[in-house]
């Protein structure tokens, strides 16, 4: 049976999640700006809980942003350093998408709008939607201001609002929700949940292709004022 180690320290949250033997354990906290401390010891917690040493993973997945550019570049350098000791492949999987798929699972939304406060008055934003239990992506993922938020061409129906992006700013987003988690935060168990698929699908990449996605080219770089 596949060993699966999922990760993720691209939020407040610090994560981390194991398929094992058919069976799913997994810590989760809110430790903003400790990810670097808890990540490594959360890890070797969870391959004790579960008896087995990191030479029994199958790869490793990790949430390769968008999300806090400090936060992600812990968990890609995390990853690397174990895939590369170990010799395993990478499962790169959207914290935007692993909202998503926490939305589904905690309150069993099939249209989600995934929102990250990304600073500088914008947000990360993503659609999603379920199929076959798996929260796929509609249209493309992008960093914009609230007010350009606004659902896929072409799509209909309800959608529930997920992620710090809503709690920012929900009354600037132009897509009105039907319901609303604004406080939720990517979890490694959905994260994990996700992986499975993409393992599924032979999507692994070896390690030296864990690379960010910060959807933002400038990070510091004041937006030059209109001509």
């Amino acid at each position: 049976m596949t060993t699966l180690l999922a990760l993720d320290t691209a939020t407040e949250a610090c994560s981390v999640a194991l398929l094992h033997g058919g069976r799913v354990l997994s810590h989760y906290e809110v430790a903003p700006r400790l990810h670097a401390q808890r990540l490594l010891p959360m890890i070797q917690q969870l391959l004790g809980e579960a008896g087995i040493t990191a030479s029994a993973l199958d790869a490793i997945a990790f949430g390769r942003g968008p999300g806090a550019f400090t936060g992600v570049r812990i968990a890609i350098g995390v990853v690397q350093g174990l895939a590369f000791a170990l010799d395993r492949p990478v499962l790169p999987v959207s914290n935007l998408a692993v909202l998503a798929q926490r939305a589904l699972r905690e309150r069993g939304a099939i249209q989600v709008a995934a929102a990250i406060d990304a600073r500088m008055d914008e947000v990360y934003w993503g659609c999603y939607r379920a199929e076959a239990g798996e929260m796929r992506l509609l249209g493309q993922e992008a960093v914009l201001p609230p007010e350009q938020a606004q659902a896929p061409r072409g799509s209909d129906g309800d959608w529930f609002g997920a992620g710090t992006g809503w709690g920012a700013y929900a009354e600037r987003i132009a897509l009105k929700p039907v319901g609303m988690a604004g406080d939720l935060l990517p979890h490694a168990a959905d994260l994990l949940d996700l992986a499975g698929y993409a393992w599924g699908r032979g999507e692994a990449v070896p390690a030296d292709q864990a690379q960010p996605v910060y959807l933002r080219d400038q990070v510091a770089t004041p937006k030059a004022a209109p001509v």
